[in-house]
């Protein structure tokens, strides 16, 4: 039996897309391809592929097996970015649904979530003080695509009150 590297792989349901959208999500990311693709005959939705793939290394599964299941916000893919570029470059590729964008939230073409998230903004969360937190907090919550410069400089304006009100 071979050794897995990931216990855990998600695995996605379309109705006929599951090799388009495979296809389309190994083009956008580094580190990404299409590792086996099964079709199984004369299933109950007719011949469905099983296609498997790598995101950034990560092993995904997805299967084309009709219209019984639709995708929705409670489960979303997190990308990490380090830079502004980055996030730009993700959500240009990934976000084909405007009213679905929220606070660095997007859906793509095939109805799947993804949040488009600046490593920097996990370490500002853990390490922030409460009011850098909410500071940071109420100028994201009403972005669309985030912006690095807006977060940091939200996070910042926190420590520069504090230094003035100690010089008083």
């Amino acid at each position: 039996m071979p050794t897995l590297k990931h216990k855990i792989t998600p695995h996605l349901w379309y109705d006929k897309e599951a090799r388009e959208a495979a296809e389309f999500y190994v083009s956008i990311f580094p580190n990404s391809k299409i590792t086996n693709i099964t079709t199984l005959h004369n299933t109950p939705s007719g011949d469905s592929d099983i296609v498997s793939f790598k995101l950034a290394g990560q092993p995904f599964m997805a299967i084309s097996a009709g219209p019984l299941f639709k995708f929705n916000e409670a489960i979303s893919f997190i990308v990490y970015c380090e830079t502004q570029k980055e996030i730009d470059y993700y959500w240009k590729k990934l976000s084909a649904v405007p009213e679905a964008e929220q606070c660095g939230w997007c859906k793509d073409k095939y109805g799947l979530s993804w949040q488009i998230v600046p490593t920097l903004m996990d370490k500002m969360m853990a390490k922030g003080t409460p009011e850098q937190i909410d500071r940071l907090t109420q100028t994201f919550l009403p972005m669309k695509k985030l912006e690095i410069a807006a977060l940091k400089k939200a996070y910042k304006e926190q420590q520069k009150n504090k230094k003035r009100g100690a010089n008083k």
